[in-house]
């Protein structure tokens, strides 16, 4: 049960509804003008938490920094619309809630009762099913390499060469005669070019191994089960 000592630890806290999913967070505690206890927490729900929706907390419990309430998510988003005035709440905009609730206060308590047939000789069974998560994992399906290795293979190259051949001139000799009757020698260097092969190494090519990502759809499929009630009467109907 909340009482006064409650008030402190329950702001900012997170708000539990009776299924164990979270409302929201509270932003603010009103109080009974007569016994000053908790009655309402006002709480901030829904994208952002830009949404203010009353949550009754007479019957909550306060653990772990949390406060679990008796009523359902469903319920506190589909709560009516409360406008307050000078801080406190009508009389009218309260009873529309405790209706929206299904519960009526005692009087003079500050605290209230679930109104009839809403709690009694109930029975109820929860269903479940399940679900398919469906995820990816990355596996090794091979492994590419690039391997260098040395070919030997002949190359034919066509190259200009140059050589000296001699001719015989002859010409009319003119002025005073030379060494008459002696013997002479006269004679030139005959040259030739000759290939020559060297060898010098050079990059001419890089080859490198990219990876790309192809995405392609795969169907899954899997068994999943699901809960179902049927309704068995044992009354004797007439």
């Amino acid at each position: 049960m909340i009482d006064q000592t409650h008030v402190e630890a329950l702001y900012d806290c997170d708000v539990i509804d009776n299924k164990g999913e979270k409302i929201g967070s509270v932003k603010q505690v009103w109080l009974d003008d007569g016994t000053g206890a908790p009655m309402w927490a006002e709480v901030h729900t829904g994208l952002f938490g830009m949404k203010e929706s009353f949550v009754p907390i007479q019957q909550g419990h306060v653990a772990g920094g949390a406060i679990t309430v008796p009523v359902a998510k469903e319920q506190v988003k589909d709560a009516p619309s409360v406008h307050i005035s000078d801080d406190h709440m009508s009389d009218e905009e309260q009873e529309a809630l405790y209706r929206h609730y299904g519960m009526i206060p005692r009087a003079k308590t500050g605290e209230h009762d679930r109104l009839p047939g809403k709690r009694g000789d109930a029975a109820e069974v929860t269903l479940s099913e399940e679900k398919l998560d469906v995820g990816t994992r990355n596996v090794e399906t091979g492994r590419v390499r690039l391997v260098k290795h040395t070919v030997t293979e002949q190359r034919n190259v066509t190259v200009p060469v140059t050589h000296e051949e001699v001719r015989v001139v002859r010409e009319p000799a003119k002025g005073a005669a030379g060494r008459a009757f002696a013997d002479e020698r006269a004679e030139v260097t005959l040259h030739r070019e000759e290939p020559v092969v060297q060898k010098r190494t050079e990059a001419v090519e890089r080859v490198r191994l990219e990876k790309d990502a192809v995405t392609e759809q795969r169907n899954v499929k899997g068994d999943v089960r699901k809960e179902r009630v049927d309704v068995e009467r044992d009354d004797d109907r007439r």
